[in-house]
């Protein structure tokens, strides 16, 4: 199973969600629905280097998998997702610009 580390309110997270509705592969896990899932993602995030990119440009780091292997991943590519078209909208990053 792959884990889908996403937030209601980020429009990449709501783009890739979309496309797993229904497929028991992937476990959804919103970082804003309750603090342990919070906590977890930030553990992920201080001690992956899978977000040393994202955290240079100011972005939060959603959406983000877990593959099965446990290999980390911010690329919806990788786990067989389209990622959402520049034309869509904006990303959040942590500052608040882009959302």
């Amino acid at each position: 199973m792959i884990k889908m580390f996403v937030m209601k309110t980020c429009p990449y997270c709501e783009y890739v969600e979309k496309q797993v509705e229904g497929k028991a592969e992937f476990e959804v896990i919103d970082i804003g629905k309750h603090v342990r899932n919070l906590k977890q993602f930030l553990d992920l995030r201080d001690s992956s280097p899978a977000f040393d990119e994202a955290k240079a440009e100011g972005d939060v780091g959603v959406p983000c998998y877990i593959l099965e292997d446990g290999t980390v991943t911010l690329s919806s590519k990788d786990v067989g997702l389209e990622p959402m078209p520049e034309s869509y909208g904006a990303a959040c990053r942590i500052d608040g610009s882009g959302c």
